[in-house]
Protein backbone atom coordinates (compact mmCIF):
# COMPACT_ATOMS: atom_id res chain seq x y z
CA UNK A 1 0.00 0.00 0.00
CA UNK A 2 1.34 3.26 -0.60
CA UNK A 3 2.16 6.33 1.53
CA UNK A 4 -0.49 7.99 0.12
CA UNK A 5 -3.17 5.26 -0.28
CA UNK A 6 -2.70 4.67 3.76
CA UNK A 7 -3.36 8.19 4.36
CA UNK A 8 -6.74 7.48 3.34
CA UNK A 9 -7.36 4.78 4.44
CA UNK A 10 -5.95 6.23 8.06
CA UNK A 11 -8.24 9.45 7.48
CA UNK A 12 -11.23 7.41 7.62
CA UNK A 13 -10.82 4.65 9.94
CA UNK A 14 -10.52 8.04 12.26
CA UNK A 15 -13.72 9.21 10.40
CA UNK A 16 -15.67 6.19 11.38
CA UNK A 17 -14.19 5.74 14.75
CA UNK A 18 -15.25 8.84 16.06
CA UNK A 19 -18.21 9.42 17.96
CA UNK A 20 -19.10 12.68 16.36
CA UNK A 21 -19.88 10.64 13.16
CA UNK A 22 -21.08 7.42 14.92
CA UNK A 23 -23.70 9.19 16.59
CA UNK A 24 -24.80 11.28 12.98
CA UNK A 25 -25.08 7.91 11.59
CA UNK A 26 -27.18 6.50 14.22
CA UNK A 27 -29.41 9.44 14.64
CA UNK A 28 -29.60 10.83 11.30
CA UNK A 29 -29.04 8.08 8.64
CA UNK A 30 -30.54 5.10 10.93
CA UNK A 31 -27.53 3.30 12.24
CA UNK A 32 -28.07 0.64 9.88
CA UNK A 33 -27.98 1.07 6.32
CA UNK A 34 -25.67 3.87 5.78
CA UNK A 35 -25.47 4.30 2.37
CA UNK A 36 -27.64 5.86 -0.37
CA UNK A 37 -30.96 5.13 -0.27
CA UNK A 38 -33.67 4.83 -3.29
CA UNK A 39 -36.59 6.63 -2.98
CA UNK A 40 -40.40 5.83 -3.98
CA UNK A 41 -41.66 9.34 -2.67
CA UNK A 42 -39.88 12.70 -1.96
CA UNK A 43 -40.03 12.47 1.97
CA UNK A 44 -39.83 8.68 2.94
CA UNK A 45 -37.84 8.06 5.63
CA UNK A 46 -33.78 8.12 5.12
CA UNK A 47 -33.84 4.61 6.71
CA UNK A 48 -36.36 3.47 4.50
CA UNK A 49 -35.21 4.41 1.10
CA UNK A 50 -31.50 2.74 2.28
CA UNK A 51 -33.04 -0.47 3.03
CA UNK A 52 -35.33 -0.64 -0.52
CA UNK A 53 -31.42 -0.14 -1.90
CA UNK A 54 -30.18 -3.19 0.17
CA UNK A 55 -33.59 -5.21 -1.29
CA UNK A 56 -33.09 -4.11 -5.10
CA UNK A 57 -29.52 -4.98 -4.75
CA UNK A 58 -30.55 -8.77 -3.14
CA UNK A 59 -33.01 -8.88 -6.12
CA UNK A 60 -29.66 -9.38 -8.78
CA UNK A 61 -28.21 -12.18 -6.77
CA UNK A 62 -29.48 -15.98 -6.73
CA UNK A 63 -28.27 -16.71 -3.49
CA UNK A 64 -28.78 -19.57 -1.13
CA UNK A 65 -27.73 -21.10 2.30
CA UNK A 66 -24.75 -22.52 0.24
CA UNK A 67 -23.50 -19.30 -0.75
CA UNK A 68 -21.29 -17.35 1.35
CA UNK A 69 -21.00 -13.27 0.64
CA UNK A 70 -18.32 -10.83 1.27
CA UNK A 71 -19.10 -7.18 1.98
CA UNK A 72 -16.32 -4.89 1.96
CA UNK A 73 -16.89 -1.47 3.81
CA UNK A 74 -20.00 -3.03 5.45
CA UNK A 75 -20.43 -0.02 8.34
CA UNK A 76 -23.11 -1.24 10.76
CA UNK A 77 -23.91 -4.87 8.76
CA UNK A 78 -27.41 -3.79 7.78
CA UNK A 79 -27.06 -5.57 4.21
CA UNK A 80 -25.43 -8.42 5.35
CA UNK A 81 -27.88 -9.16 8.34
CA UNK A 82 -30.84 -8.56 5.71
CA UNK A 83 -28.44 -11.37 3.10
CA UNK A 84 -28.45 -13.56 6.33
CA UNK A 85 -31.69 -13.47 7.12
CA UNK A 86 -33.69 -14.00 3.70
CA UNK A 87 -31.35 -16.47 2.11
CA UNK A 88 -29.64 -18.32 5.22
CA UNK A 89 -26.01 -17.62 3.65
CA UNK A 90 -23.12 -17.01 5.71
CA UNK A 91 -21.83 -13.17 5.19
CA UNK A 92 -18.38 -11.89 5.80
CA UNK A 93 -18.09 -8.59 6.76
CA UNK A 94 -14.56 -6.42 6.46
CA UNK A 95 -14.54 -3.08 7.86
CA UNK A 96 -12.01 -0.44 8.89
CA UNK A 97 -14.33 1.07 11.81
CA UNK A 98 -13.71 -1.15 14.94
CA UNK A 99 -16.98 1.26 16.35
CA UNK A 100 -18.89 0.32 13.80
CA UNK A 101 -17.90 -3.31 13.73
CA UNK A 102 -18.47 -3.69 17.83
CA UNK A 103 -22.16 -2.42 16.88
CA UNK A 104 -22.34 -4.66 13.90
CA UNK A 105 -21.71 -7.69 16.04
CA UNK A 106 -23.95 -6.69 18.85
CA UNK A 107 -26.84 -6.15 16.34
CA UNK A 108 -26.30 -9.39 14.87
CA UNK A 109 -25.92 -11.15 18.49
CA UNK A 110 -29.49 -9.46 18.68
CA UNK A 111 -30.78 -10.53 15.85
CA UNK A 112 -29.33 -13.76 16.35
CA UNK A 113 -27.91 -13.89 13.36
CA UNK A 114 -23.61 -13.76 14.83
CA UNK A 115 -23.44 -17.62 13.64
CA UNK A 116 -24.12 -16.46 9.93
CA UNK A 117 -22.36 -12.73 10.27
CA UNK A 118 -18.84 -13.00 10.46
CA UNK A 119 -17.20 -9.22 11.53
CA UNK A 120 -13.30 -8.90 10.21
CA UNK A 121 -11.52 -5.08 11.24
CA UNK A 122 -9.34 -4.63 8.31
CA UNK A 123 -9.16 -2.61 4.75
CA UNK A 124 -10.68 -3.33 1.10
CA UNK A 125 -7.26 -2.62 -0.28
CA UNK A 126 -5.34 -5.57 1.61
CA UNK A 127 -7.91 -7.96 2.06
CA UNK A 128 -7.06 -10.65 5.18
CA UNK A 129 -8.91 -13.44 3.36
CA UNK A 130 -8.13 -16.21 1.15
CA UNK A 131 -8.08 -16.56 -2.82
CA UNK A 132 -11.62 -17.95 -4.31
CA UNK A 133 -13.47 -17.74 -1.37
CA UNK A 134 -16.75 -15.97 -2.21
CA UNK A 135 -19.44 -16.61 -4.25
CA UNK A 136 -20.22 -12.88 -4.11
CA UNK A 137 -19.05 -9.75 -2.95
CA UNK A 138 -20.98 -6.78 -2.28
CA UNK A 139 -20.15 -3.26 -1.41
CA UNK A 140 -22.16 0.03 -1.02
CA UNK A 141 -20.78 3.41 -1.12
CA UNK A 142 -17.46 2.52 0.33
CA UNK A 143 -14.79 2.63 -2.35
CA UNK A 144 -14.77 6.01 -3.10
CA UNK A 145 -12.82 6.19 0.31
CA UNK A 146 -9.95 4.14 -1.19
CA UNK A 147 -6.86 6.12 -2.42
CA UNK A 148 -6.44 3.00 -4.91
CA UNK A 149 -9.38 1.60 -6.23
CA UNK A 150 -7.62 -0.67 -8.87
CA UNK A 151 -5.89 -2.21 -5.92
CA UNK A 152 -9.28 -2.41 -4.26
CA UNK A 153 -10.74 -4.27 -7.57
CA UNK A 154 -7.27 -6.68 -7.63
CA UNK A 155 -8.56 -7.54 -3.89
CA UNK A 156 -12.52 -7.84 -4.96
CA UNK A 157 -11.36 -10.51 -8.30
CA UNK A 158 -8.38 -12.27 -5.83
CA UNK A 159 -11.09 -13.97 -3.55
CA UNK A 160 -14.31 -13.99 -5.80
CA UNK A 161 -14.87 -17.77 -6.65
CA UNK A 162 -14.51 -18.52 -10.74
CA UNK A 163 -17.83 -17.00 -11.45
CA UNK A 164 -18.25 -14.98 -8.61
CA UNK A 165 -20.62 -12.41 -8.73
CA UNK A 166 -19.70 -8.61 -7.69
CA UNK A 167 -22.30 -6.00 -6.93
CA UNK A 168 -21.50 -2.42 -6.12
CA UNK A 169 -22.70 1.06 -5.41
CA UNK A 170 -20.34 4.13 -5.15
CA UNK A 171 -20.94 7.89 -5.73
CA UNK A 172 -19.17 8.43 -8.47
CA UNK A 173 -17.86 11.42 -10.87
CA UNK A 174 -19.91 11.73 -14.12
CA UNK A 175 -18.23 10.10 -17.40
CA UNK A 176 -18.11 13.38 -18.90
CA UNK A 177 -17.28 15.83 -15.50
CA UNK A 178 -15.36 18.61 -15.78
CA UNK A 179 -12.35 18.76 -14.48
CA UNK A 180 -12.07 21.17 -11.33
CA UNK A 181 -15.57 21.33 -10.40
CA UNK A 182 -15.89 18.83 -7.69
CA UNK A 183 -13.23 20.67 -4.93
CA UNK A 184 -15.91 20.85 -2.71
CA UNK A 185 -17.15 17.73 -2.84
CA UNK A 186 -13.60 15.95 -2.78
CA UNK A 187 -12.08 18.10 0.26
CA UNK A 188 -14.76 17.44 2.10
CA UNK A 189 -13.65 13.51 1.94
CA UNK A 190 -10.14 13.71 2.13
CA UNK A 191 -10.01 12.80 -1.74
CA UNK A 192 -8.18 14.35 -5.01
CA UNK A 193 -11.04 12.05 -7.43
CA UNK A 194 -13.36 9.92 -7.68
CA UNK A 195 -14.54 6.99 -9.91
CA UNK A 196 -16.73 7.04 -12.59
CA UNK A 197 -19.05 4.35 -14.74
CA UNK A 198 -16.19 4.36 -17.39
CA UNK A 199 -13.40 3.56 -15.06
CA UNK A 200 -15.33 0.67 -13.22
CA UNK A 201 -16.17 -1.04 -16.45
CA UNK A 202 -12.60 -0.84 -17.42
CA UNK A 203 -10.65 -1.73 -15.07
CA UNK A 204 -13.25 -5.03 -14.38
CA UNK A 205 -13.08 -5.78 -17.69
CA UNK A 206 -9.49 -5.52 -17.41
CA UNK A 207 -9.63 -8.21 -14.70
CA UNK A 208 -11.65 -10.46 -16.89
CA UNK A 209 -14.94 -9.70 -15.40
CA UNK A 210 -18.35 -9.60 -17.39
CA UNK A 211 -20.55 -6.79 -16.78
CA UNK A 212 -24.01 -8.14 -16.44
CA UNK A 213 -25.37 -5.00 -15.56
CA UNK A 214 -25.10 -1.15 -15.25
CA UNK A 215 -28.54 0.45 -13.85
CA UNK A 216 -27.93 4.49 -13.48
CA UNK A 217 -29.73 5.68 -10.10
CA UNK A 218 -27.79 9.21 -10.54
CA UNK A 219 -30.97 11.48 -9.31
CA UNK A 220 -31.43 9.10 -6.06
CA UNK A 221 -27.50 10.08 -4.91
CA UNK A 222 -28.93 14.41 -5.07
CA UNK A 223 -32.18 13.05 -3.51
CA UNK A 224 -30.37 10.95 -0.68
CA UNK A 225 -27.88 13.69 0.39
CA UNK A 226 -31.18 16.43 -0.09
CA UNK A 227 -33.27 14.18 2.56
CA UNK A 228 -30.04 14.12 4.81
CA UNK A 229 -29.68 17.34 4.95
CA UNK A 230 -33.77 17.95 5.44
CA UNK A 231 -33.82 15.35 8.78
CA UNK A 232 -29.97 17.20 9.90
CA UNK A 233 -31.46 20.83 9.60
CA UNK A 234 -34.93 19.33 11.36
CA UNK A 235 -33.36 18.09 14.35
CA UNK A 236 -30.63 20.20 14.54
CA UNK A 237 -31.11 21.06 18.31
CA UNK A 238 -31.47 17.60 19.47
CA UNK A 239 -28.26 16.59 17.58
CA UNK A 240 -25.83 19.01 18.43
CA UNK A 241 -26.99 17.78 22.41
CA UNK A 242 -24.83 14.18 20.89
CA UNK A 243 -22.74 15.31 17.93
CA UNK A 244 -20.37 18.41 18.80
CA UNK A 245 -22.26 21.60 16.69
CA UNK A 246 -18.89 22.35 14.39
CA UNK A 247 -19.78 18.42 13.39
CA UNK A 248 -23.07 19.27 12.21
CA UNK A 249 -22.38 22.51 10.19
CA UNK A 250 -19.89 20.68 7.82
CA UNK A 251 -21.83 18.08 7.47
CA UNK A 252 -24.89 20.48 6.58
CA UNK A 253 -22.47 22.37 4.06
CA UNK A 254 -20.89 19.15 3.01
CA UNK A 255 -24.09 17.83 2.07
CA UNK A 256 -25.22 20.71 0.06
CA UNK A 257 -21.79 20.09 -1.66
CA UNK A 258 -23.16 16.64 -2.90
CA UNK A 259 -26.58 18.03 -4.21
CA UNK A 260 -25.23 21.21 -6.34
CA UNK A 261 -22.91 18.84 -7.94
CA UNK A 262 -25.53 16.83 -8.52
CA UNK A 263 -27.89 18.88 -9.81
CA UNK A 264 -25.09 20.17 -12.32
CA UNK A 265 -24.59 16.60 -13.76
CA UNK A 266 -21.47 15.82 -12.11
CA UNK A 267 -21.92 12.81 -10.35
CA UNK A 268 -22.98 9.78 -10.80
CA UNK A 269 -24.57 6.40 -8.66
CA UNK A 270 -25.86 3.24 -9.62
CA UNK A 271 -25.78 -0.28 -9.01
CA UNK A 272 -23.15 -2.01 -10.91
CA UNK A 273 -23.12 -5.59 -10.84
CA UNK A 274 -20.36 -8.21 -12.84
CA UNK A 275 -19.48 -11.48 -13.39
CA UNK A 276 -15.97 -13.01 -12.52
CA UNK A 277 -13.62 -15.02 -14.84
CA UNK A 278 -15.28 -18.60 -14.99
Amino acid sequence: MSAASASVVDIAEKYYDSSDADEFYRRIWGGEDIHIGLYEAEQQPVRDASRRTVQTMAEHLALSPDSHVLDIGAGYGGAARYLAARFGCQVTCVNLSETQNERNRQLCAAADLDDRVAVVHGNFEALPLHDKSFDAVWSQDAILHSGDRPRVLDEVNRVLKPGGEFIFTDPMQADDCPDGVLGPVLDRIHLDSLGSIAFYRDQLTRRGMTEIEVLDLTEHLGRHYSRVREELSAHYDDVVNHVSKAYVDRMLAGLEHWVTAQRNGYLAWGILHFRAHS
